[in-house]
């Protein structure tokens, strides 16, 4: 159901996937394992809010980790705070334009905006100053102050994607300000508790694997420190499940209406800065990372912290989570095993199309709209769907395309339209009638489209030549 979380099945039943697609996900895991030379690697799959594929290589305190077994995951913990904070905008208590200052005064980069901060466009350092900020006590930074230094600032406000651990440090702070209680309470009560992500906490609780550094060259591993990041626990601190992983990912593709709208979750997965030069494969939305694999774009985040690494990609068309978890500083690539694994069900298991219905009840008067329309001499269809919106898209070629949901008609009871994605997401399109009230064209953006290229007869901007063809 559309604005709940579809409930994650912990336990994966024998037949959630065909036995290939099965085996060839536990390879993909244990030679992830073995290649990357972890000492565990947990993987998991979910579709349509069904945990359907869980397997796991290695051990943890002598035996295989499962699906509940916790690793610290980094970076995905930003994830996680980006919902904090558009759960303070859509309650109206902040804008994404706001500049920091408005809600966090006193900063020495007031004048960037939280929308900035959470897309890595503010131009800020990566990391704070002092020593590596992984591997020491949170306490050595005790102010925000400790977290942005002398010169915070290398780029340009806006100009480039430039990824920042102090931005979302600050945004967590903003948080903590204007909710009046510690980042990890509002996180536990307003996204965990609500999605019964009950292995998700800010400290490690068993089981949880422990952080290990393998020698590059030696099968040999060496114990990670473990420390609190305090102010930077908003960029990194979380530890989670590949269960817990797989039903925030179904959230972070379907809303949920206690903790984020669909509408929300979507503004979260749209590409929010330019990819990095050289990685135009990628981006980043709002806490959320992008990736193209083939065909296909996955939302995300990857995480590492001195022992770990992690990665969650979500697909939207298939309806897929993929999750991959390990307990080793370097070696195991987990975002390219997530991705892989998100690859072998779509391809081996590609979702059924929804079966084809009629409309049922419509505007009998608006199937006069549909059929061919030009734009110049550009030939363009019209053809109504459910709800009373309506789609444009090119007769050939890949011209400009788009999706309309149906706003509030016109004084005189024409109807109009509003653009959902591609070229013309958020223009109108309107229906324009002659004195005697028939159709005479559509108005998309100040485009017309006639029923004819460059009819004399209809309303051409510009005129037609009174020569006509020739």
């Amino acid at each position: 159901m559309w604005g709940m979380t579809p409930p994650i099945e912990t336990d994966a039943p024998a037949d959630g996937l065909l036995p290939a697609t099965r085996r060839s996900l536990l390879h993909r895991v244990a030679l992830g394992q073995s290649q990357g030379r972890a000492p565990s690697l947990v993987g998991a799959v979910a579709r349509d809010g069904r945990l359907v594929w869980s397997g796991a290589r290695g051990t943890v305190e002598g035996r295989t980790p499962d699906a509940h077994t916790q690793y610290r995951i980094g970076s995905i913990t930003k994830t996680f705070t980006a919902v904090l904070v558009l759960r303070l905008r859509d309650e109206g208590l902040l804008d994404l334009a706001d500049p920091l200052e408005r809600h966090l005064p006193g900063t020495s980069v007031g004048e960037l905006t939280l929308a900035q901060l959470l897309a890595h466009s503010s131009g800020l350092r990566a990391e704070p100053p002092g020593d590596w900020w992984e591997r020491t006590p949170g306490a050595l930074r005790p102010g925000l102050s400790d977290i942005l230094g002398d010169g915070a600032a290398l780029h340009p406000a806006g100009r480039r994607h430039h990824y920042s651990n102090p931005g979302f440090a600050l945004l967590g702070a903003v948080v903590e300000r204007l909710r009046g209680a510690p980042w990890r309470e509002v996180l536990h009560r307003e996204v965990l508790a609500p999605l019964s992500l009950d292995r998700t906490t800010y400290d490690p609780a068993a089981p949880h694997a422990d952080g290990w550094a393998v020698h590059p060259w030696a099968d040999a591993v060496l114990p990670e420190p473990l420390h609190d990041l305090g102010a930077m626990a908003p960029a990194g601190q979380l530890w989670s499940t590949a269960a817990d992983l797989c039903r925030f990912g179904a959230f972070l593709l379907h809303g949920d209406d206690r903790v984020l709208s669909a509408d929300s979750v979507r503004e979260m997965r749209t590409p929010s800065a330019p990819p990095e030069p050289g990685d135009w494969a990628g981006g980043y939305g709002l806490g959320t990372q992008l990736a193209r694999r083939g065909r296909r774009t996955l939302a995300g985040h990857s995480g590492s912290l001195p022992g770990f690494v992690a990665c969650l990609w979500t697909q939207e068309e298939e309806g897929l989570v993929a999750v991959a978890l390990a307990n080793a500083t370097s070696g195991p690539t987990t975002g390219a095993i997530a991705a892989d694994l998100v690859t072998a069900v779509a391809d081996a298991e590609p979702r059924l199309p929804e079966p084809w219905r009629p409309m049922g009840s419509f505007d009998r008067e608006l199937l006069e709209l549909a059929g061919p329309w030009y734009w110049g001499t550009n030939g363009f269809g019209l053809k109504l769907v459910r709800d009373g919106g309506v789609e444009l898209y090119p007769l050939k070629g890949d011209g400009r395309g788009s999706r309309f949901v149906p706003v509030a008609e016109g004084a005189d009871g024409t109807p109009s339209w509003r653009g959902l994605d591609g070229y013309y997401a958020g223009e109108t399109l309107r229906v324009v009638r002659s004195p005697d009230g028939s159709v005479s064209h559509l108005d998309l953006g100040t485009f017309a489209f006639t029923r004819g290229p460059y009819d004399p007869a209809d309303a051409v901007p510009g005129g037609v030549d009174p020569e006509g063809w020739r």
